[in-house]
């Protein structure tokens, strides 16, 4: 294995699974898989790229730390060189949160400074310009991200940000050094070293700038970011000739298929409006949930139901709605309680024949991609063409797999639900 990823949540991993698995023309990626929590054996000698994925964004910073070392230690017994620590382009996180205190015990475990911070993804129109990360034209605090309803977000400056969750300098690289390629990039990354800067954000407005970052950090041991600042990593193993091109098939995935939506985000609630409009779609009154009212099996009657029509079934809400949820109920008992049932749905789905399942949400897709792992003893997944920018189709078993699409609150077109079915469908070339 030459690079290793530790995602901190589930839709995170199968995000920079699929930068690496597609790399960029002509050479292509590498041979990827998206491991469900740190495997418990060795990884198969033909990965050259492996995605932990965590479900750390929102546990407790020392929790964090621990898995998050313990994925560390079984990516470097596996042979990686280079080591990228994959947290959300919208930088889910508060002041007292996980990217800043995970990042500083990675960099301190493999002795690491002026380690790179680039969430930037401009393919889904998160970027970085002074420091500041932006969602399309508008500041993140700006951008609804301030109304997350685990890790509200509510200054866009990182650098700030940053300092708020760990001991050390953060530096900065503005674009204006970034535009002026790779050495100019590489002379600022090698003096925010020299400056004893434990991190050192910087700005990506473009593709061509994450592509630029990429070569430039080509030596560098340990990087964090969104999916984006893996998109140049498996050229610079292509050019050193240490990687293979990487081109494998997807079966075609036609069976019974079912939507589950447990993110709030606003592009996830305009999908569920769209799918809505032709679709059988039952929203979950979480109150009910709550209370012990409403039962897996009343839930999972209804997809069963609509069987051949897509159904959905959501628990997402507005900013307010959640809001009133949480102050009676708790922030942490109402997300354990929607997780545990879209899980327990999930694997009802599977004793039933579901093979493909459409999941929104970080948090949503953790716990039911781990719920489906624990049924079918899978630890890895294959992975498979890509649907909207940063999210893959993945693939669970070999024999007769299960197709998934973990899809984050944030991405996707409002059409997202039906087009993931259509590409399972299809089985193209990844």
């Amino acid at each position: 294995m030459l690079i290793g990823v530790i995602a901190d949540d589930f839709t995170g991993a199968s995000d920079i699974a699929n930068t690496l698995a597609k790399g960029l023309p002509p050479e292509g990626g590498l041979s990827t898989a998206q491991y469900l929590g740190v495997p418990k054996g060795a990884a198969d000698e033909s990965i050259e790229a492996g995605v932990i994925s965590l479900k750390t964004r929102s546990i407790d910073s020392k929790l964090a730390v621990e898995q998050s070392l313990a994925a560390l230690n079984w990516l470097l017994e596996q042979g990686c060189t280079q080591i990228v620590f994959k947290y959300c382009s919208t930088f889910d996180s508060t002041p007292r949160g996980n990217i800043g205190p995970v990042g500083q015990a990675l960099a301190n475990a493999m002795g690491e400074k002026g380690v790179v911070v680039c969430p930037a993804f401009p393919g889904a129109g998160r970027t970085v310009y002074q420091g500041h990360l932006f969602v399309f034209d508008q500041l993140l605090h700006e951008s609804g991200m301030q109304n997350h309803p685990l890790n509200p977000m509510t200054d866009a400056d990182i650098r700030r940000w940053l300092s708020n969750q760990c001991v050390g300098k953060v530096g900065h690289v503005p674009h204006a050094v970034v535009q002026q390629g790779v050495s100019s990039l590489q002379a600022a990354l090698l003096d925010s070293v020299n400056a004893d800067e434990l991190f050192c954000v910087v700005d990506a407005v473009t593709d061509a700038d994450l592509e630029q970052l990429g070569y430039a950090m080509k030596q560098h041991r340990l990087i964090t970011g969104g999916s984006g600042v893996a998109m140049g990593l498996p050229r610079n193993l292509h050019a050193q000739g240490i990687a293979k091109a990487c081109v494998e098939s997807m079966p075609s995935m036609t069976g019974l298929g079912a939507i589950l939506a447990g993110s709030c985000s606003g592009a996830t609630r305009q999908q569920i409006e769209h799918h809505g409009l032709s679709h059988p779609a039952y929203k979950i009154d979480v109150e009910s949930v709550m209370q012990g009212e409403l039962s897996v099996r009343t839930v999972v009657d209804f997809i069963t139901e609509h069987v051949d029509d897509l159904p959905l079934v959501y628990s997402s809400g507005t900013p307010d709605q959640v809001t009133v949820l949480q102050q009676r109920f708790g922030v942490q008992a109402v997300a354990e309680a929607l997780d545990d049932l879209f899980a327990d749905v999930a694997g009802e789905l599977l004793s039933l024949g579901y093979t493909r399942l459409v999941v929104a949400g970080g948090e949503t897709s953790s716990a039911v991609a781990m719920r489906l792992s624990e049924i079918n003893g899978e630890e890895a997944l294959r992975i498979g063409p890509e649907i909207d920018p940063g999210v893959p189709v993945l693939l669970m078993g070999s024999n007769e797999p299960t197709a998934l699409a973990l899809k984050s609150g944030n991405f996707g077109g409002d059409d997202f639900f039906e087009k993931a079915f259509s590409v399972m469908s299809n089985g193209e070339k990844t």
